[in-house]
């Protein structure tokens, strides 16, 4: 028998253990060549696919990730590997075996599985590159697919890349195995555990970093970021690690003394061996449960991101489409009847109009009284060529847009008036001056305060900003205006006003030249180009988070893979005093789902925490929606713990059955 055909039957013999650490890697391969197919692709290099721009730096850098996760998993699973062979290259060394020859046994078998992972990945990349292309075109609103191409370049790139990653950590997993004794391997099985101790000083340091990270999560806002951030990071590492390796010791013993449940039919067998696993896996645990809540807090953070700006846009810009008009009876921005006739081409649905008649405070200049920090327009810059424009609306005019928007009522102070300003964080404004030109004279209005709401479209020269006066002094004013100096505001809120940007571009066009700064219909085409690098963003996180969350699981496969045989031999030993196969299945499952699910629960409080950071700092209320993402997370690893603890046990009973 050869070193090559001896390869062939270990890889053979130990195919269970090497199938996640091959589909791992296959996973790995078929993504970065998929990455790399389009990133090389004839057109995508020529510029002939002109919307790819947006999104090859970002799959650039998704490659780079891939390399260095893909070697950072690698290099644990050799040594995963390694760790669960040591009797067997014991046996291997005493049958006479020098090192050397054992090293070469190892490159064979590591070079049989990196040549079937390449292949394989590259196959299977290959093959659904295509459905990659068309959904990439679909975001990207492509009206052409993008063709069917397998780049050399990218088989090449890939398969050169992953075999010298794997060629480069077999040499120096091989170079380690030289540091340990035949007797030492012979044994490796069989050396005691020793008893399950903790330190109540890491216990209580890992206790205040865990309390103390979240405490300041859930203060930390927009103010508090720069100062906040990096403590907060440094606190739950630390506080995660001890909580795997101290505090879980301090759980069990807890455990242990509640005697009605801990001498439960096979719970005493549960707990007594968790304690040992916990403490052996504590480092990839907590490897895992920081790496579960990076992929949930940013899928979560980009999800909520989407929702939160499309809120944003409806907050900012009330109707769909908006124009003022500077006369009552002008037409001079845009002719009435031929918007309507293309709305009505385009199949454009009302579901809600405004039209609101006041009068415009010109070079305004507002001030508030004990602050002078805060000014609103330019007005006192002569030399200004724009200087912004007011307008001022009746109360009754406000509350009737604001009951068809769904926001409170307001009462409006005689004789004086009220701003709507919305600011980042809802803070408002005191008593303050409004100073300007109405109807060619300068005016000075007394304010009686602000409130952080908008109920008409501000992005627009005669109404930059909002003002609202009571109906009487309102009346008042109104009667010293001549109608050609008056002000109208019009606005549209369509139906399923995200689907309307083509439409709207047609409308656009028939806006007056040189009148655009008194419309506002931009807030579909805004929706259509943040959804479309959202969903990019999401479309391209998904495979890299699908790769950590594959990886993740994997390494816990791996880890419970290197106590197999011990736990065959307890098991065997068991049975024979008249444990049942159903009994030792019991406590398999229930000890491989508390080692799976504890790093994902710990990662969804971690993520849970964060999102609830970033409500702070976007002052919103939207971290409920990352459970959309928490509940994906939690499905895929449900699936991965069911065919990980059926293979567990498959393998676990054929040994103790032996």
């Amino acid at each position: 028998m050869t070193f090559r055909s001896l390869a062939l039957s270990n890889v053979r013999g130990n195919w269970r253990s090497y199938s996640a650490f091959f589909l791992s890697s296959v996973f790995s391969v078929m993504i970065f060549y998929i990455y790399a197919a389009f990133i090389y692709h004839p057109d995508v290099v020529s510029g002939h696919i002109l919307a790819a721009g947006k999104v090859r730096e970002g799959m650039q850098l998704c490659l780079y990730i891939i390399i260095v996760f893909s070697f950072l998993f690698v290099l644990y699973s050799n040594s995963a590997f390694i760790k669960t062979r040591k009797q067997e290259f014991g046996l291997f060394s005493l049958f006479g075996m020098t090192k050397l020859q054992l090293r070469r046994l190892v490159i064979y078998e590591n070079i049989v599985i990196a040549g079937f992972s390449i292949a394989v990945g590259i196959g299977l990349g290959v093959l659904f590159s295509k459905l990659f292309f068309m959904a990439l075109a679909a975001l990207l609103g492509m009206t052409d697919s993008i063709s069917f191409a397998a780049p050399f370049k990218a088989v090449w790139m890939t398969a050169g890349g992953f075999f010298a990653l794997f060629f480069l950590i077999s040499i120096w997993s091989v170079l380690r195995m030289g540091r340990t004794e035949i007797i030492d391997l012979l044994k490796a099985a069989r050396q005691p555990k020793g008893k399950l101790m903790y330190s109540p000083w890491l216990v209580a340091v890992g206790a205040i970093c865990l309390g103390g990270g979240y405490g300041m999560a859930l203060v930390m806002d927009s103010y508090s970021f720069v100062l906040l951030a990096l403590p907060i990071l440094v606190t739950v590492i630390i506080g995660t690690y001890f909580l795997f390796t101290q505090l879980s010791i301090i759980f069990l013993r807890f455990i242990q003394k509640r005697k009605g449940f801990y001498y439960k039919r096979t719970n005493m067998l549960i707990f007594a061996q968790l304690g040992y696993k916990i403490k052996d896996n504590a480092r990839i645990l907590f490897i895992v449960s920081i790496l579960s809540a990076v992929v949930m807090t940013a899928l979560g953070t980009v999800y909520i991101m989407q929702i939160q700006g499309k809120q944003d846009m409806l907050d900012n810009s009330p109707y769909s489409l908006a124009y003022v008009e500077n006369g009552l009876h002008s037409h001079n921005v845009i002719d009435p009847d031929e918007m309507q006739r293309i709305m009505k081409e385009e199949g454009l649905v009302v579901e809600r109009e405004a039209k609101v008649i006041g009068f415009g405070l010109d070079r305004y200049w507002i001030t508030f009284e004990g602050n002078d920090s805060v000014t609103l327009g330019n007005g006192h810059e002569e030399e200004l060529e724009y200087q912004p424009s007011a307008m001022v609306i009746s109360a009754s005019d406000y509350n009737k847009m604001a009951a068809d928007q769904g926001k409170p009522p307001i009462a409006v102070e005689s004789g004086k008036l009220t701003l709507l300003y919305p600011n980042f964080d809802d803070s408002t404004y005191g008593a303050g001056v409004a100073r300007g030109i109405v109807n060619g004279e300068k005016v000075e209005l007394p304010i009686s305060g602000s409130i952080s709401e908008r109920v008409m479209n501000n992005w627009m020269d005669s109404n930059s900003v909002t003002l609202v006066m009571d109906d009487l002094s309102f009346v008042r004013w109104m009667s010293a205006i001549p109608e050609e100096k008056q002000r109208v505001f019009f606005g549209f809120e369509l139906k399923n006003w995200e689907k309307t940007a083509q439409a709207v571009e047609r409308l656009d066009q028939l806006v007056t030249p040189g009148m655009e700064g008194e419309t506002d219909f931009g807030r579909p085409s805004q929706y259509v180009d943040m959804s479309q690098v959202v969903s990019l963003t999401l479309f391209i996180g998904m495979f890299i988070s699908l790769l950590f969350f594959i990886a993740a699981g994997s390494m816990i496969y791996f880890k419970l893979f290197t106590e197999i045989q011990e736990d065959q031999a307890q098991f065997k030993g068991l049975s024979r005093i008249g444990l049942t196969k159903n009994e030792i299945r019991r406590i398999v499952v229930t000890q491989i789902g508390i080692i799976f699910f504890i790093p994902c629960i710990v990662g969804i409080s971690h993520a849970l925490f964060a999102m609830r950071s970033l409500d702070n700092i976007m002052n919103t209320s939207n971290w409920f929606y990352s459970f959309v993402v928490i509940g994906i997370y939690v499905g895929m690893q449900t699936l991965y713990f069911l065919l990980a603890s059926r293979s567990y046990m498959k393998s676990m009973l054929r040994g103790s059955a032996a």
